[in-house]
């Protein structure tokens, strides 16, 4: 593609912003922002990973999924700001999940050593885990208010931390992992992946780009669950103080 074609491209972002404009929206601030970021933020990626790809190290492939591990952890942990040491936790579940994953991939030799392949599925990984860590994050602190009152009630009756926050961190954590289920359910009927269509149109064979875009749902699901479940069994137990009283999340 030049960047003649994809300034025409440009065509989807003035819809919305006269649809913006006409319906009284004001989000044009909002998308032209969004545009320019998207623009510099994938042009110096694009860059950076030519580098990155041509260089073929590994010391500089530690760093670019380092840099995608914090940049995740400082993005997820807004939602959790009022869970004591949210932030060392969503960066420790992002370590673990990298680690389980690629050692299975690269363990088993299901992808080559490479940049090309460690990068890219990297990314889509740790991405999807900070999404599910900021949709876990939200419904688990929004059950822990509107469930206090219960919570409290089973503590004083001798209950545990454990036992007062199970059925808020269980719904937490299922509905947290929904969207990942679901969409794969209607997978190739409704949808035709991100990394699959890209291979595609790069040319790939239609049955090899399915191998592989199967190879990432697979591990969506080890991220999903993952996710939901190690920031849920590391935040719960600093909810409460060491009388096992809840303590203000504000």
């Amino acid at each position: 593609m030049t960047f003649t074609a994809l300034s025409l491209t440009l065509i989807f972002v003035c819809i919305p912003l006269i649809l913006s404009k006409t319906l009284k929206l004001d989000l044009e601030k909002d998308t032209l922002i969004a545009t320019l970021r998207s623009i510099v933020q994938l042009l110096a990626v694009g860059y950076i990973l030519k580098f990155v790809f041509d260089a073929n190290s590994y010391g500089y492939i530690l760093l670019m999924v380092a840099l995608m591990i914090v940049v995740a952890t400082l993005n997820a942990r807004k939602k959790g700001v009022g869970i004591k040491g949210i932030t060392w936790k969503i960066a420790l579940t992002l370590v673990v999940i990298e680690i389980v994953t690629q050692g299975v991939l690269l363990g088993f030799h299901i992808v080559p050593a490479t940049a090309q392949y460690i990068i890219p599925i990297s990314g889509m990984l740790i991405g999807n885990s900070m999404v599910l860590s900021i949709l876990f994050l939200n419904r688990f602190t929004a059950e822990i208010s509107s469930h206090k009152d219960q919570m409290e009630l089973i503590l004083s009756l001798g209950g545990t931390p454990k036992q007062a926050v199970h059925r808020q961190l269980i719904n937490a954590v299922k509905a947290s992992m929904i969207p990942t289920i679901e969409s794969q359910k209607t997978i190739g009927l409704v949808q035709l992946p991100g990394m699959m269509s890209g291979q595609i149109i790069g040319g790939a064979d239609p049955i090899h780009a399915v191998q592989f875009q199967l190879l990432i749902i697979f591990a969506l699901l080890t991220t999903a669950t993952l996710s939901s479940i190690m920031i849920g069994f590391l935040s719960y137990p600093v909810l409460f103080n060491e009388r096992m009283q809840i303590l203000d999340m504000k």
